[in-house]
């Protein structure tokens, strides 16, 4: 192991909660605001530089879609220019980068899974300043690869299994978008498959090939409202009373910014280069179902 730890960038959030929970024996630090805010990118190679880093992995971004819209610039600070920060500090110092970033780079009009090489077209300020991320973290470090995720759940933060549990305790009628499609992602399997890679990194270096784009989200796929039947049939086990749940369009329950239809990702690329693939979505929520039952409170 390196004496240099792995830099996660994010404190509180669901993946950074995960990856610093199943680091095992890799050494393994977390740092944020105010030390290195991303909505301040003049904080990030201070911060990088004071660490040294071994590999860093970037798992902060501005997730609100719909808040994103109305704060422009601090949504493009903190997807786009604070990662092209860290992107040029790791480039400078030859550090390998692994940036997280989203299904919401695709319209969803394809009618079939993503695969990397389709041409993004996002169709909101969220998807546009992830994109103009991913484009920074290329462009400027060689040893960086980006992994795009999709519909990230768990048993901590905000998500919506958490939110749907929270409804159901509270009796309320649920009125749940069936016609959006995507691969619910468990924030524990995207970070064991994080934690692989920058492992294979650490040992043997960053290969070339490695540059680039990956899908990584769960195995197989569901609407908004297959996810919360499923989120309710796994809680019935712990004695929650099952909710009504009405299936609904996405015409009825409008939003300032048109969500992808069909967001699911391709994720062979992934399994063909490093021999990795996340768990079935379903297997997934069960653990998560769980967590969240047994969490105090």
């Amino acid at each position: 192991m390196p004496d240099a730890p792995i830099l996660v960038i994010g404190i509180g959030g669901q993946l950074a909660t995960a990856l610093a929970a199943q680091a095992g024996d890799l050494p393994l630090a977390r740092i944020g605001r105010p030390e290195l805010d991303l909505a301040l990118p003049e904080t990030v190679a201070p911060a990088l530089e004071k660490i040294r880093p071994a590999l860093v992995i970037n798992a902060a971004a501005h997730t609100a879609v719909d808040g994103a819209e109305s704060e422009r610039g601090l949504a493009w600070a903190v997807n786009a220019t604070g990662p092209g920060a860290i992107a040029a500090w790791c480039g400078g110092a030859n550090v390998p980068l692994l940036h997280v970033s989203t299904d919401y780079v695709f319209d969803g009009t394809k009618g079939a899974p993503y695969v990397e090489t389709d041409p993004p077209h996002p169709t909101g300020v969220y998807g546009e300043s992830k994109l103009a991320g991913e484009e920074a973290v290329l462009a400027a470090c060689p040893r960086a690869a980006v992994f795009r995720t999709s519909w990230v759940i768990s048993a901590t933060g905000r998500n919506f299994v958490l939110t749907m549990l929270n409804a159901a305790r509270q009796g309320k009628r649920l009125r749940v978008v069936a016609d959006q499609v995507g691969c619910p992602t468990a924030a524990a399997d995207l970070a064991d498959v994080l934690l692989a890679v920058a492992r294979r990194i650490l040992a043997g270096g960053f290969q070339p090939a490695w540059h680039g784009v990956f899908h990584a989200a769960g195995t197989g796929s569901t609407s908004w409202h297959g996810l919360a039947a499923a989120t309710f049939e796994e809680a019935a086990r712990h004695g929650l009373p099952q909710p009504e749940v009405t299936p609904i369009t996405t015409a009825d329950w409008p939003t300032p910014v048109r969500r992808p239809p069909d967001s699911r990702l391709d994720c062979s690329r992934l399994a063909a280069t490093f021999g990795l693939r996340l768990p079935p979505w379903r297997r997934s929520l069960a653990k998560i179902v769980d967590q969240a039952f047994a969490a105090p409170g």
